[in-house]
């Protein structure tokens, strides 16, 4: 089963704290929701001077974590965010 890591950010500041905290519900909502488990999410520090946040995602399926990847962008895009990084992973248990 494949694997996923979403990190999002406003370290550009374009997002007001509302508007951070609206995305970040929204990738809960419509994207980790639809992985098969969620292994941790992660926030920068409240007194970071940018703001961050980190998803690990567990799929059923290839067909799962695509159609994941295809609402991230859609989701970023929205809130006028260029870009995410989505770095799939491959577990190797050692």
């Amino acid at each position: 089963m494949p694997s996923a890591y979403l990190a999002i950010g406003n370290s550009d500041g374009k997002l007001t704290q509302r508007e951070w905290s609206e995305f970040i519900k929204e990738i809960d909502d419509r994207v980790a929701s639809t992985a098969t488990e969620v292994h941790g999410r992660w926030f920068s520090a409240p007194d970071d001077p940018w703001q961050n946040a980190c998803w690990s995602l567990h799929f059923k399926s290839d067909e799962r974590l695509l159609a994941a990847a295809r609402t991230v962008v859609e989701i970023r895009r929205t809130y006028k965010q260029e870009s995410a990084a989505w770095t799939v992973a491959k577990p190797v248990f050692i």
